[in-house]
């Protein structure tokens, strides 16, 4: 019995996003965050579908543009992140299935019930279709990263944190996560953690595999800043692995309400065809832009001005899950 995680370049059939809803954590800048997610949303349905969940189909779809692309599904979520609590597609045997883990808000840390029951009720109301497994394992879509041919990276302080699944040993999570996945390889990484981050050093923000034998990682130039010693140690783990490696520049030092807040360029969306990448209204921004499009050349490379979206800790692969196409023929 065959399993196989996709890499997230593999072709897709629609990203799902949760447009953020009033009562939420967004308060502070709904007006902001929202016209970013209409422009988020909009250049998905460029390349693709896009599944967009929300409080209120009828005033969303007066505030975009048009609807060509573009599902809209009415349906009540504590937050936007659906990266952390969206169905996780496998193939086995050729087929793709969903993975519905639990998801408990990392750690404990905020309310989840609604997030918890999106993945299902997408499935009951037939807006995703296929074989659905409910999983009783804690585990966020943000904290792994696959290169497809079965090696997977993650991070200890994420993976092994003692609200996600206490009961179970290091060695017991290890054999659950390669047996799911149908690993042949996974690279827990013990170095990696930016300011600000609450979901305890996601893989999402500190590197991810650009193509089968490349991981793209953040990588810190300032030695007086706070994250330098962190990410150097993480880098030094990452020359161990025997990948290739490309270091993206950490953007310089962002605030809101006199917190730092962890900004990354590692938080990019590979879509059909193309690839979403944050900005940050930062001097960075155009030599990252600049690598991307010598790395894809036959991908669009898309900025997004994303700084409205880590007021909130998150960013635009924290915002989106990818769903494969039905059929694998790897």
């Amino acid at each position: 019995m065959k399993r196989r995680i996709p890499a997230e370049w593999e072709e897709q059939e629609a990203l799902i996003v949760v447009f953020p809803p009033k009562e939420s954590d967004w308060k502070h800048s709904l007006e902001e965050i929202h016209r970013t997610y209409v422009e988020f949303i909009g250049k998905i349905a460029r390349f693709q579908k896009c599944l967009v969940i929300c409080e209120d189909k009828t005033a969303l779809a007066n505030l975009l543009p048009n609807l060509q692309n573009i599902e809209l599904i009415q349906m009540q979520t504590n937050d936007t992140w659906i990266r952390d609590f969206g169905g996780i597609n496998v193939y086995k045997n050729h087929k793709r299935r969903t993975y519905d883990f639990v998801f408990n808000a990392w750690g404990n840390k905020f309310e989840a019930n609604l997030d918890n029951t999106i993945t299902e009720q997408l499935f009951k109301k037939g807006y995703l279709t296929g074989k659905l497994k409910n999983v009783d394992f804690v585990l966020e879509g943000g904290s792994i990263d696959s290169n497809g041919h079965g090696v997977m990276l993650s991070t200890a302080y994420c993976l092994f944190e003692e609200n996600r699944n206490p009961e179970l040993s290091k060695k017991e999570i290890k054999k659950m996560l390669k047996k799911l996945f149908g690993l042949k390889k996974l690279i827990i990484l013990k170095h990696g953690a930016l300011m600000g981050d609450d979901t305890d050093s996601h893989i999402d923000t500190l590197a991810r595999f650009i193509n089968k034998n490349t991981i793209a990682y953040v990588k810190c130039y300032d030695k007086e800043d706070e994250h330098y010693e962190e990410l150097n140690k993480m880098e030094k783990e990452l020359k161990k692995t025997g990948y290739n490696l490309l270091p993206l520049p950490l953007p310089s030092a962002k605030y809101f309400n006199k917190h730092r807040i962890p900004a990354t360029y590692m938080n990019f969306v590979f879509i059909n065809n193309a690839v979403l990448v944050p900005t940050y209204n930062d001097a960075y921004d155009a030599q990252v832009l600049e690598t991307f499009t010598h790395l894809f050349p036959m991908r669009e490379i898309v900025g997004i001005e994303s700084s409205v979206l880590i007021r909130e800790h998150g960013s635009l692969h924290c915002a989106s899950m990818n769903i494969y196409k039905e059929r694998d023929d790897a």
